[in-house]
């Protein structure tokens, strides 16, 4: 597996909505635009969730292979997807789903959810990195145990719903379990909600891969309402992300 260093990721769309935020990109259309001048602001990287013409998020292959594709098209970068067990709950089809993949350059596995070992096996078997979300201590225990920590692309040390207050600590501990536990894969860290720019800055001090992006917040370092992606990831660049 690639196990390249790619500074900073941007997150386009997540599960939100346009109800959430309306620079919220839902179409393949959006996503491209989108993309393209996340690219021109400093991201290397791209992760979104693939929709349907209504909206809907979804694993099918005819849908994640041409939003990929498109996405990529238009903005020279790496794309991956979500493997959620949200968006497909039933994890006989969405292991199906997942194995039938062409385009994506990686996809995310949360390792707290159930099947996360077996969607791995699925992507490998699909030749499409693989990006371990580890939330806790717990899931870098899961990860190893599962012995496909040396076939990740990247660990992504992402503790969710976390207090800023919290979330230094949560890291501090997960990064001690990763290394105790021998996985070395390249590490992106990142946060959501009010830990976002905290856990930011501090995987620029780590001098890790980090993320930005409407999925993780909606707010500049600031605390103002962020225009869009592509203002988020300015406002990460000037803080030092996406340097290699």
């Amino acid at each position: 597996m690639n196990q390249t260093r790619i500074g900073l990721q941007v997150t386009l769309n997540g599960d939100l909505t346009k109800a959430a935020h309306v620079a919220v990109p839902v179409s393949v259309e959006e996503l491209a635009r989108d993309a393209a001048a996340c690219v021109a602001a400093g991201a290397r990287a791209i992760h979104l969730h693939p929709r349907d013409a209504e909206g809907r998020e979804r694993l099918n292959a005819e849908i994640v292979d041409a939003v990929v594709m498109k996405v990529r098209n238009a903005c020279g970068v790496p794309v991956g997807v979500s493997t959620g067990a949200w968006i497909e709950p039933d994890l006989v089809r969405r292991l199906d789903l997942v194995r039938a993949w062409r385009t994506p350059d990686y996809a995310s596995v949360n390792m707290s959810e159930p099947g996360a070992q077996e969607v791995m096996m699925a992507l490998i078997q699909a030749g499409i990195g693989i990006e371990a979300g580890v939330w806790t201590v717990e899931d870098a225990e899961r990860l190893a145990a599962s012995g496909l920590g040396g076939q990740v692309t990247r660990i992504l040390v992402e503790p969710v719903a976390v207090s800023a207050a919290n979330a230094l600590g949560l890291v501090e501990d997960i990064h001690r379990a990763l290394d105790r536990l021998g996985l070395t894969a390249p590490r992106l860290q990142h946060g959501d909600g009010e830990a976002t720019w905290v856990l930011l800055t501090d995987a620029i001090r780590r001098g890790l891969d980090t993320r930005i992006g409407l999925e993780d917040t909606l707010y500049e370092p600031s605390g103002e309402r962020t225009t869009g992606n592509a203002s988020l990831v300015r406002a990460a660049v000037s803080l030092g992300a996406g340097t290699v």
